[in-house]
């Protein structure tokens, strides 16, 4: 319950909401709160106002500027009377607060949380619904956390309640049941019970039914799916809604709740993975302290074995270890610090929203209910771009070299592999590129199109030709190799790797390449000649024919 407090906290005021509104933009504000934000607008002010307040330059209205969704602040509007222009005050939680004297028939009112203006219309704040949702979850809130009651008549800090006036519905200290309603007249027959016994009769009084804000006598019985927003029957004859669509009202309930209640679901999966990874990253912290005490123990053993020379180089070393130590534990503590904070926001909105699902208002529920979605479907998002991942391994990754010489002990240091380079993948033979020519082979070869390895070099093997072992032919950068004296009419294994500072990669798929035969030996010469004479006594077409062949 106490990670849902923050979802419970008006943003100007900093205190639980009282009397909450439901602002355009789905935020919530105390309506105390929100006449004091209140700004006049321009079109009601005149010449001699707009010459009073220019002596301030904070004061300056851009009209254009309450139509922006991307206004960089609230602070810079104000309102222009024809009173002396006055300096506007700071709320607890540092918005700005103009004086009741700005708030006029045409005003505008800025959301402190988004930011968004919009101009009131003649009904004032009286046309923003109330979060009848919200007040019952504020309630069952403070009777949760059994607080003592604090009497509502005090002018500054709040005494505790002795009694409560079941009539008047007012929680009094000593000093204010005295003052404010003395045992005598009308009020001798008003009932006064105890502080926890009048906070029980306020809990069971029958809830208000959810009214229209245009028509009060009307309650809500219809949704519109286009404004997003509980009618009652009233409206719909007006013709306000006439081209919009519009379901029944609890039926609208029973799908939003389903919606909300399916996003929730997701979202408690990402809070219980949240939960094991924040388990991971506390065992994480015990594992890198039990690896440093082992790493420090083997570096001291081994600078122990070493001469006096070394032993100066030693406290150098441990410090190195120290401040790896420290920055693991610094990465990991800041992760876990980020994780618990998103965290509790999470579990946060998730009581919030469970309580929101308890409600039985299905007007109440419908005027937050979209908003709650898209926040729950919002943040289960951002748990899935890559939060749940450590940001480092709990290994020390420094090796000791300890075996140069003597005069080399000054220039001792760790070997440092905090991410080992991987060694080449294996290149691809092109093999329309490749190919024999009477006694030589030549060869062409790629990297992997998707590899991101740094190749210094390409190694070229062939066999003997009678299958037997590879001896190299090539080493270079060239991704293109000739072989030539190869034996005639013979059958050549071919291979390539590659290789960079990591070492060698593995070999690419063996290519078996033939040579021609030899021409210059008598023996085919006089063959040739036969296939000649025998082909010339054919027809030219078949000639043609064969002789293609041949080339072929």
């Amino acid at each position: 319950m106490e990670e849902m407090e923050e979802e419970l906290k008006c943003p100007v005021c900093g205190a639980l909401f009282r009397e909450p509104i439901i602002l355009p933009c789905s935020h919530n504000l105390c309506l105390a709160c929100a006449r004091n934000i209140l700004v006049q607008t321009p079109e009601a002010e005149s010449p001699q106002s707009r010459a009073s307040a220019a002596d301030y330059d904070y004061l300056d209205l851009d009209k254009m500027s309450l139509y922006s969704e991307a206004d960089s602040g609230y602070g810079s509007y104000a309102g222009f009377t024809s009173a002396p222009a006055t300096p506007c005050q700071r709320s607890p939680n540092g918005v700005r607060v103009f004086p009741p004297s700005l708030a006029a028939r045409n005003s505008c009112i800025t959301c402190p949380q988004c930011h968004r203006s919009l101009i009131l219309d003649e009904r004032g704040l009286r046309g923003f619904p109330r979060n009848r949702v919200l007040e019952g979850i504020i309630d069952r809130y403070q009777q949760g956390r059994a607080v003592a009651l604090r009497c509502q008549l005090c002018e500054k800090a709040p005494r505790e309640a002795t009694v409560m006036c079941e009539q008047c519905d007012v929680f009094y200290c000593e000093a204010c049941r005295l003052r404010c309603h003395p045992p005598r007249g009308p009020l001798l027959k008003h009932r006064l019970l105890p502080p926890a016994q009048g906070r029980i009769c306020r809990r069971l009084s029958p809830r208000k039914i959810s009214t229209c804000t245009d028509h009060e006598l009307e309650n809500h019985s219809m949704y519109c799916v286009h404004c997003k927003a509980p009618v009652c029957y009233q409206c719909l004859e007006e013709g306000k809604h006439d081209s919009h669509e519009v379901k029944a009202l609890g039926a609208m309930w029973k799908l939003h709740k389903n919606q909300l209640s399916q996003a929730l679901n997701g979202l408690s999966e990402k809070a219980k993975e949240a939960k094991e990874f924040l388990a991971l990253l506390r065992n994480m912290v015990q594992q890198i302290q039990e690896n440093s005490v082992e790493f420090e123990a083997c570096l001291v053993a081994q600078c122990d074995a070493l001469i006096e020379a070394l032993n100066r180089r030693k406290g150098q070393l441990l410090s190195r270890v120290t401040k790896e130590h420290e920055h693991k534990l610094k990465v990991v503590r800041d992760q876990i610090s980020h994780c618990t904070v998103k965290l509790r926001q999470t579990t946060g909105l998730m009581e919030y929203c469970l309580e929101v699902i308890k409600e039985n208002d299905p007007s109440g529920f419908l005027q937050i209910s979209d908003a709650l979605i898209r926040r729950v479907l919002f943040i289960d998002e951002q748990w899935g771009k890559g939060i749940l991942q450590p940001r480092l391994n709990t290994d020390f990754d420094l090796t000791l070299d300890n075996t140069p010489l003597l005069q080399s002990i000054l220039q001792l240091d760790f070997v440092q592999m905090k991410v080992p380079s991987p060694v080449p993948s294996a290149p691809i033979l092109q093999l329309e590129e490749c190919g024999t020519r009477n006694n030589s082979a030549t060869l062409s070869w790629k990297q992997p199109s998707l590899s991101l390895v740094q190749v210094e070099g390409y190694i070229l093997e062939l066999d003997d030709g009678i299958g037997g072992q590879f001896r190299e032919v090539y080493v270079g950068k060239e991704t293109m190799c000739t072989v030539d004296g190869l034996h005639f009419n013979s059958t050549y294994s071919s291979r390539v790797k590659a290789f960079n500072k990591a070492g060698v990669g593995p070999y690419s798929k063996t290519l078996v390449l033939q040579t021609s035969e030899d021409i210059s030996c008598p023996y085919n010469q006089c063959k040739l000649v036969t296939i000649m004479t025998v082909l010339l006594q054919w027809p030219g077409h078949c000639l043609l024919i064969c002789l293609s062949a041949i080339y072929l």
